[in-house]
């Protein structure tokens, strides 16, 4: 043992021992230990440092680049600030040594003032209108300075309110920045958070160091527009820092540390038939169906993707995490798509075994769909119970008890999933996530939205589509929240009364499935609501208008795609702009591309680490289309057309095969169909684009209303400001617009559908 080690040894012994003197001893005691600290925690900074990686296990990723040896003529730290223990974690582990932007009342806590002694820093009053200029003047001697732009110590979990203060004074002075993300600090018990979390005496430590980045404003700009857009790109920074920092990881590894975090008697899943699931009985009985499914499925182990038709159920989302387990990859099969498109996916991922169920097949009234499939093998769960032995039952027993041991090996980079694009183009294409992408979506999801443990999440949307994949099988598992599973977003009764009666605080979904529920909903069904997201369609102004005076909810709209897993951007209770889906999440960095005939914006192409492995198309069965790579970051052009304002904000404006030229003007065939909803707002419209013989390309409204008349668009077109060339000529009256399962129009039938009404 070297002569450090040992001195260090005896600080700690010397430390203790006055603290075990402590106990039963007299005010002279207290004053003694009270001495000691001061005279020697300077002193003590290594041991502290030794002890805090002894019990905590610090792992520092990333290289300090700042100060002046590194060129940094002014530093600037920030950090998130999730514990009381961030502080000395800066101090202790970062090679230079800062000084600290302390809170004055923080200076009242007998602990602080013990690591106060060891450090320098600059007490301030942020309600003072100087507190900030002393920041300043210590950021221009040039001494490294740590500031934690949140201000105090979260109480949610997740980012918090930001201070103008830390952006202002990195303006004022142009410092570099270093930024520093703390993670695993928030499950100690020097945490605010010992409400939502099982917290742990000594969790694993994370700092994760950035490279050295600034922050610039036009200086052109009013001096209340440069504080904000500069306290607006801090946040940028800092929820971009919670993406780049996470921990890879595979889903089931994902499940177990939420077990841990959570505890085994956390509420997971309850169903429509009744049943529960807490989080220690889940990864009992999935790892339990993994066990069985490998010693009773013939050819299992060969087979690399495996076919699952199962509602939103706790069956469903059990089988789903056994195949997991299993490093087997669950097809998710979208069983409303008729089996032409089915047939195509499952040739597309040369999967040749379907796992459902006896009863969900005769209540969804899908014989004729298992008729067409007669060249797979349906293994019915039912079938699968019946043919468990004493053996099976043993071998169970014994590896229910070890997840991490019968975990099948597999890594964060391997597929996870392959879900269906909605076929709104052709047959549908086989889109292959890895767990990595979609846990980097979860990460981009926590980094907007204050969801928590206490959160109850209603998940009706199907989890063939990667909205109810996300919203039911993934990110409420990774949260420790509860889900209530319902089968069908289509019981516009049933749903809001099952919001009402389980305690729901957060839906998901459609503007049509919303537009529904609002219907038949009473106003105090959604009393315990705190988010409403609507995705997969563009929200109607109308739906948002009736939830909020109804009862009392802003609907938040985002906008994603099955190949981002599927988030881009999205809105949030800190930056939400009605008509947009707000700003692009953190972790996507973006192309505009120019579109020919399309005057302002373009096509978006994004870049990120959500994006899917590639597509399997049923023309090229088992075949990985990957998409592009561009600096490490994976390329997906969205094919849709988007415009920004000045603050950043997205608007969606339709997909590019959306668009019509006439006379040699694009028209967004989107933009027609919101002109017939205004123009007669309690009926269904769709517009598609068809070429005539001898007129070439025109446009087709087709609508349930049957008193809509030409004159009363082109009255809706002048008000709206829309050019008289996009209303259309030709109208048809239906009886109903056909839609997909997740809400969206389905053109292709309506296509079709006007071919015989010509």
């Amino acid at each position: 043992m070297t002569r450090v080690n040992c001195t260090i040894i005896e600080k700690i012994k010397s430390f203790f021992k006055l603290f075990i003197l402590h106990f039963g001893k007299t005010d002279n005691s207290c004053y003694s230990i009270r001495c000691f600290l001061f005279k020697e925690l300077k002193m003590l900074l290594k041991t502290i440092k030794f002890v805090i990686q002894l019990l905590f296990r610090v792992e520092i990723n990333g290289e300090y680049l700042g100060g002046k040896q590194h060129g940094c003529k002014k530093t600037l730290i920030i950090a998130n600030h999730s514990s009381f223990l961030d502080g000395i974690l800066l101090a202790a582990f970062l090679p230079e040594k800062p000084v600290f932007v302390v809170h004055r009342e923080s200076t009242n806590s007998y602990f602080f003032k013990l690591f106060l002694r060891s450090v320098e820093y600059l007490k301030v009053d942020p309600e003072h209108p100087m507190a900030m200029r002393r920041v300043i003047n210590v950021l221009n001697t040039g001494k490294p300075l740590v500031i934690f732009p949140e201000g105090r110590v979260t109480v949610t979990g997740s980012l918090m309110k930001l201070y103008a203060g830390a952006a202002f004074a990195a303006l004022k002075t142009q410092a570099t920045i270093i930024p520093v993300q703390i993670s695993g600090a928030q499950y100690s018990y020097f945490s605010r958070l010992r409400q939502l979390f099982n917290l742990s005496a000594f969790p694993k430590l994370r700092l994760t160091i950035f490279p050295p980045t600034k922050i610039t404003v036009d200086d052109a700009l009013p001096y209340e527009d440069r504080r904000e857009q500069g306290k607006e790109q801090m946040h940028q920074l800092m929820m971009n820092m919670i993406v780049e920092s996470r921990e890879k990881t595979t889903l089931f590894e994902m499940l177990l540390a939420s077990r841990k975090v959570h505890g085994s008697d956390k509420l997971a899943y309850q169903d429509e038939l009744g049943d529960e699931l807490n989080y220690g009985d889940f990864v009992k009985k999935s790892v339990s169906l993994s066990v069985l499914f490998r010693r009773r499925l013939n050819a299992f182990d060969k087979q690399k993707r495996i076919g699952l038709m199962l509602p939103n159920s706790n069956a469903g989302v059990l089988v789903f995490y056994a195949l997991i387990h299993s490093a087997k990859t669950p097809v998710m099969i979208n069983y409303t798509a008729g089996s032409r498109a089915i047939i195509a996916g499952l040739v597309a991922t040369e999967v040749d075994t379907i796992l459902t169920s006896k009863r969900f097949i005769k209540k969804g009234e899908l014989d004729a769909l298992i008729a067409d499939l007669g060249d797979y093998r349906i293994v019915y769960l039912e079938d699968l119970r019946k043919q468990v032995t004493t053996s099976d039952k043993l071998t169970i027993l014994t590896k229910r008890y070890f997840p991490k041991q019968t975990l099948v090996k597999q890594t964060a980079n391997d597929e996870a999933v392959v879900l269906f694009t909605s076929g709104t183009e052709g047959l549908p294409k086989g889109v292959v996530h890895s767990h990595d992408s979609l846990m980097t979506n979860v990460a981009q999801i926590k980094a907007i939205f204050d969801f928590t443990p206490q959160d109850k999440f209603m998940a009706c949307l199907p989890t063939f589509h990667v909205f109810g994949l996300m919203g039911a099988n993934i990110l409420p598992l990774t949260l420790g929240s509860s889900t209530f599973l319902y089968p069908s977003p289509l019981h516009y009764r049933t749903v809001p009364e099952r919001i009402y009666e389980y305690g729901c605080t957060v839906l998901y979904s459609t503007s049509t499935f919303l537009a529904g529920y609002a219907r038949f909903a009473e106003q105090y069904d959604m009393h315990g609501i705190r988010y409403i997201i609507a995705g997969a369609e563009k929200l109607s102004p109308e739906v948002m208008k009736t939830y909020y005076e109804k009862f009392g909810v802003r609907i938040i709209e985002g906008y994603g795609a099955t190949e981002a897993a599927p988030v881009i951007a999205a809105n949030t209770p800190m930056a939400n702009r009605l008509g947009t889906v707000g700003f692009l999440i953190p972790g996507i960095e973006s192309d505009v591309v120019p579109v020919e005939g399309i005057q302002s914006g373009g096509k978006l192409v994004i870049r990120a680490d959500n994006i899917m492995l590639g597509y399997l198309r049923a023309d090229k069965p088992g075949v990985l289309e990957r998409p592009p790579v561009v600096n490490g970051k994976r390329v997906h052009d969205t094919g849709d057309i988007i415009d920004y304002d000045q603050d950043g904000f997205m608007y969606l404006k339709g997909r590019v095969k959306r668009f019509a030229k006439l006379a040699g003007e694009m028209i967004s065939l989107d933009t027609v169909e919101q002109m017939a909803i205004q123009a007669s707002p309690d009926n269904d419209h769709a517009v598609i684009s068809v070429v005539e013989k001898r007129k070439g390309e025109q446009l087709v409204l087709l609508t349930t209303d049957t008193k809509l008349t030409r004159r009363r668009l082109q009255q809706t077109s002048k008000q709206m400001n829309i050019p008289k060339l996009a209303v259309p000529k030709i109208i048809k009256v239906i009886d109903e617009v056909p839609v997909f399962s997740n809400g969206k129009t389905n053109y292709p039938e309506l296509s079709a559908l006007y071919e015989t009404l010509r």
